[in-house]
Formats: structure tokens, sequence, C-alpha cells
């Protein structure tokens, strides 16, 4: 029930197309409900088992009076022009009647289509912008693949179990309700039998659709297990082919496949069972219901025949929507495994938060102060006492072996985590107090591994620009030492890079990742090992770029390559966690501690 109260929530933005929706099926199930049960006067008059109706009454909306005044109307056509008139009359009533019933069914359908392709998108926008929201540490837990199994396999399968059954649902009751009032009406005894018979079908049917949501959910989770291990394998398929593992991953993804399979095949066969288990129900019913009326009439126990062939009529039409009903309830139990996982992420907290008086800052004057007394990372110690100050135009280097905190120190930074037991600030202000968007603004980041989108050269330059111009790029790109390939190539600026830059190389995907770092301008940069991966000719063009970028900034640099960082101001070397030594090259080599290993080792190599 929680979980269909999330969805709910969903439908409150479409409530006037849902009112008029229903309007339209109240009217299209009266137009119905009148053309059956407009044959049962008929009929008695027609083969003489009821009185002509020779006087009117007042014409209201209670029962009695539309039926005295109908047979009254009926009853006037056949005294005046004889039964055969009234026949053709009555014919072309039914069918007046069911093209208006048809006529309404439609528009209570066309009001429901952007009901059903809203929620479906308003779901898919909630999950992308909770996505963006979530901080980094977030998707460290979490299987890329599972993440997008979730978006779209279990929002596509929400869209076909719940938002496609919205029609049933809503016009299903509707149905039932109105044509159980005039069972009711035709015989109260007869009524009062189907009242008891029904329920327990009803008990039935739920009791084997009981494990439905739990297997779907598990079928959802091993889909989820099948697309991490495809996006993990497009992701390695280098490293999969280098070690020959095409079998291993097969059978792995095989093993998967075959669980989902047969999960999914006692899903389907009892979502599947739900038509012909209702339609046999109904039946039974009906063949009941038959022996106990046609007992009735026999035996003149207030039920007359033309009455007990209107009441057949009438309860066949219950059937459809009992049988859809049904239906849909299997759809829904099956739909609410999917909106448990969906809600999964949507309910995730976002531990990164802006407080509510968050002060602006749009430019960096003085120093940048790491005050940490522990930083701890799923209930594991990762920084320990770090003391650091950076100050304006300085650049700072860090080093040390994997494993050490380096990274894990700069993300702290611009709120990529957040310190549990000490501060961060950025001129006196902790970086908690400022505005997360602002202070991201203040910072440039060159990864390691440098992201690109499937996108053109420019529109990867301008990634997160508002406005920009192609002077801008141009001059972005010449300061990142990028000009002289991206002019070679087709299109030039124009020229898509393909999936994560896969058109381009190493060395060429670096220089574009800095020339978005120059194009954003920041006053503050963080260089995270950016040249380690490049062959030399590369990292010469890239360090290059990089002199050119960090000019008149502050740096922070993570090194592999302590060659790249002999100039740094100040070179920070931490270990578990720590930091254990600071200063410059030469100092830190005087020294002979920790550095001058690190970098015998290097030179050894």
């Amino acid at each position: 029930m929680k979980n269909f109260k999330f969805f709910i929530k969903y439908l409150k933005p479409y409530k006037g197309k849902i009112t008029l929706s229903m309007m339209y099926v109240v009217i299209s199930t009266i137009f119905s409900l009148f053309s059956i049960t407009m044959i049962i006067p008929f009929l008695g008059l027609l083969f003489n088992t009821q009185k002509l109706v020779t006087s009117s009454v007042p014409l209201t909306l209670s029962s009695h009076s539309l039926v005295t005044n109908f047979n009254y109307f009926l009853s006037t056509i056949i005294i005046e022009q004889g039964k055969l008139m009234a026949l053709v009359f009555v014919c072309t009533a039914i069918v007046v009647m069911f093209l208006l019933k048809n006529i309404t069914f439609f528009l209570s359908q066309s009001y429901l289509a952007p009901v059903r392709n809203g929620i479906v998108q308003d779901m898919r926008q909630a999950l992308f912008d909770k996505i963006l929201e979530m901080p980094v540490h977030y998707f460290s837990k979490q299987r890329k693949g599972d993440i997008m199994s979730k978006m779209n396999n279990d929002v596509s399968e929400i869209e076909y179990s719940i938002i496609r059954s919205l029609d049933l649902l809503f016009r299903s009751p509707v149905n039932l309700i109105f044509f159980y009032i005039a069972l009711i009406y035709i015989s109260p005894m007869l009524t009062l039998f189907v009242t008891v018979l029904l329920p327990v079908s009803a008990l039935f049917v739920g009791y084997v659709g009981s494990k439905l949501k739990s297997q779907s959910l598990d079928g959802q989770q091993k889909l989820g297990s099948l697309m991490s291990l495809i996006e993990e394998t497009l992701g390695g398929i280098r490293v999969i082919k280098a070690f020959s593992a095409e079998h291993m991953v097969n059978d792995k993804f095989k093993e998967t496949g075959l669980l989902y399979t047969r999960t999914m095949n006692t899903v389907t066969r009892r979502q599947m069972l739900a038509s012909p288990l209702s339609e046999f129900l109904s039946i039974v019913s009906l063949a009941v219901i038959m022996g106990f009326g046609g007992y009735m009439v026999l035996a003149n126990k207030g039920l007359s025949s033309e009455s007990f062939v209107g009441y057949i009529l009438v309860f066949t039409q219950i059937l459809a929507p009992a049988k859809a009903l049904s239906s849909a309830y299997y759809y829904v139990l099956k739909g609410l495994a999917s909106i448990e996982r969906v809600e999964s992420i949507l309910q995730a907290p976002n531990v990164i938060t802006e407080i509510t008086d968050a002060k602006r800052i749009t430019s960096f004057e003085h120093s940048i102060e790491y005050k940490i007394k522990v930083f701890k990372y799923n209930e594991d110690p990762i920084l320990h006492d770090i003391s650091l100050t950076i100050e304006k135009g300085k650049t700072i280097a860090i080093v040390g072996q994997s494993g050490s905190g380096k990274t894990t120190l700069v993300d702290l930074l611009p709120r990529f985590y957040d310190v549990n037991d000490g501060d961060i600030l950025i001129d006196g202000i902790p970086v908690r107090d400022l505005k997360i968007d602002d202070l991201r603004a203040l910072i440039g980041y060159v990864n390691q591994e440098p992201i690109l989108f499937n996108d053109s050269i420019a529109a990867n330059i301008a990634f997160g620009m508002k406005v920009s111009n192609q002077s801008d790029i141009i001059e972005a790109a010449r300061v990142a030492n990028a000009e002289e390939f991206i002019i070679q190539r087709p299109g030039t600026y124009e020229n898509n890079v393909g999936d994560r830059g896969s058109q381009l190389s190493g060395g060429q995907r670096q220089r574009i990742s800095i020339a978005r770092a120059v194009m954003k301008n920041p006053p503050i940069l963080i260089l995270d090992e950016a040249t380690s991966a490049l062959d030399t000719e590369s990292e010469r063009l890239v360090q290059t770029a990089l002199s050119n970028l960090m000019k008149n900034r502050t740096s922070i640099i993570i090194a592999h390559r302590l060659s790249t960082i002999v100039h740094a101001d100040e070179i920070i070397v931490m270990n578990q966690g720590r930091i254990v030594e600071r200063g410059k090259h030469a100092e830190l080599l005087a020294l002979d501690g920790y550095y001058k290993k690190l970098h015998d080792m290097q030179m050894f190599k």
C-alpha cells in the first residue's frame, strides 16, 4: 500500500484530466446500461407478459419514473403502430445508445492518454533529477547497470503494468457499481445470492496472485544484474579479450540470464493465469445464477421471464469489468515491485545538502584551509589529523602511494564528500556554509581519466557554460595545446568525439578536458594525476597545456610522476591518510624520508 501511495502522488497533477475521463466513463456506462435494460420492458410487452401502460407519470430521475414513462412510450408505439414498429424503435435506440457509449468511451480514453504518458515522463525526470542531485559516493556503492535498469526497465514495467491499467482501474469499478445497482433493481433476492458468490471468487484470485509482487521484485533485481554485466562487459571489453576471458564472462551472463528467465517464467505464468482463471470463475458464477434464477422463474418466486433474461444480460456485462479488474490486480501487483525499486532511488537520502541561509561566494581572495580531525567513509577512517593551508596563487602537490588518501583529500574541497569531524574553509568560511553551485564554480577539475560526452568538440569544451561563443572556445583550445589536432579533423570544432571520446587518443582527450577547464576559468584548479596515463609525447603536450592553465591560479596537483611537480611551491607527502612530510622538492630529498624513497623508486624504474 505504501508503494501505491508513492504512485498516487504522480496522479495529482493530472486530477483535472482524470476527473473528465471519469465523467465520460460514467456517461458511457449509463448509455451501456440503458441500451441493455430497455430490452426487459420490450420483451414483456412484445410477448404479452406485461400489461400495456396507458398513462405517464411526471418525469424525474427516479428509476420508477424513467421505467414507467419508457413503458408508456413503448406501449403507445405498439398500440398506434404495431409491435413491428416497436421492435424497429428498440433496435434503433440500442444502436444509438451504443454509438453514444463508444463516443464517450473514446473521450474518456483521450483524456487518459496524456495522464499515462505524462506520469512516465514525470517519473523518469524525477529519477534523472535525483541522480544528478545525489553525491558522488552514492554511485560508488551502486552498480551503474542496476541504476540504468531501474530508470529504463522498471519505469517501463510501471508503465505497462500499472499506468496501462489505469483505464481498467477507473472504468471497471464504475461499470461494476452501475450494473450491480441495476441487478438489485431487477431482483434483490438473486443479487443477494450473487453478492455471496462473487467474494469467494475474488478471494481465490487474490490467493493465486499473493506471491506475484515478491517474484516480480526478484525478477527485476536479476534484470538489474544482467544490465550491470552488460555495462561492465562493454566498459572492459579490451581486458576481457586480452585475458581470453570471453567464455568466463559469457558463462556468467548465461547463468544470470537463466535465473532471470526462470523467475520471469513463473511471474508470466501467474500473470497469464489471471484471464482464464477469472473467466472460468465468471462462467461458474453465471451457470449457478442461471440455475438459481431459472428456479425462481419456474417456481414463481418474484422473478418474471423477461426480467430474468434482462438480469442475465446485465450480469454478463459485469463479467467483462470483473475479469478486467482481476487482470489489472495482477498487473498492479507486478508493477508494485518495480515501484519499490524506483522508490529506492527517489527515497535515497542526500547527505550533501545546502543549509537554509547558505552564503554566496563569487571569488577566491586569500586561502584554503584544511582542518580535519577525521574523515570516515563507510565507517572506515580514511584521513586523520590533516592541517593544511594553501595560499592564493600557490601550487601545492600531493603525493603518496595508492590508497594514501590523496584523491579523497581534494574531493572534500568541492563537497563531493563532507568531513565527519573538522572543517575546510575558503577565505575563512566553512565550505558547508557556502552555496554548492558557487563553491564548485570556483574550482576547475582535470581528472586522470578525461571524461568526454558523445557530442562535438566545441560542446565538450563549453560543457556547463550557459553562454559561450566560438572565439572563446577556440582560445581555450589554443591555451590547452589542442587547436593543432582539432583543425585537422573533419568539421574541426563540430567533429563528434564519440562515446566517452572514443574517436580521440588519450592525449587528445586530456587536452580537450584541459580546454574545458580553461573555458571555465576557475581561480582554483585541481589536477588529479592528469598525465599519469599518457605516453611521453602526449605527456609533453599535455604538460605544456597544464602549465598554461595553471598561470595565475591556485593549483592542487595529485601527482604520480614526481618529475612533474619538482617546481611546486609545496609538496605534501601522505601515507595511510596522514601528512607525513611537507616541503619543497629539494628539502624533502634532503630529509631522506618517505618522499626520498618514492623518488628513488621512480628513478630506479
